[in-house]
């Protein structure tokens, strides 16, 4: 059984930083792609930014720049930092278990999800 679980995440003042992580465990790591969405209240869930099994990654054009999705194989573990934060950055993160289709991210597992929130 896959789990997800996610940590790191908590209140930041604009402008600040932050690093999410999320330990996955029950499946192959290394071949899996993961990515990371968030979703804030009365907003639909965004694809925040994907990692190939290869370290390709690929990211929202919302947080290019500024977020920075990163894997440990040797940890199962993938991160996503997150600088120069906004407060529409404000959201629930999930981490996700995925696979690559036709150059598109495609989730099948879920963690439960930490709150970011960027606010002074």
């Amino acid at each position: 059984q896959v789990q997800l679980v996610e940590s790191g995440g908590g209140l930041v003042q604009p402008g600040g930083s932050l690093r999410l992580s999320c330990a996955a465990s029950g499946s192959i790591f290394s071949i899996n792609a993961m990515g990371w969405y968030r979703q804030a209240p009365g907003k639909q869930r965004e694809l925040v930014a994907a990692i190939a099994s290869g370290g390709r990654a690929n990211y929202a054009d919302s947080v290019k720049g500024r977020f920075t999705i990163s894997r440990d194989n040797a940890k199962n573990t993938v991160y996503l930092q997150m600088n120069s934060l906004k407060p529409e950055d404000t959201a629930v993160y999930y981490c996700t278990k995925g696979t690559v289709v036709a150059g598109n991210y495609e989730s099948d597992y879920w963690g439960q999800g930490t709150q970011v929130t960027v606010s002074s």
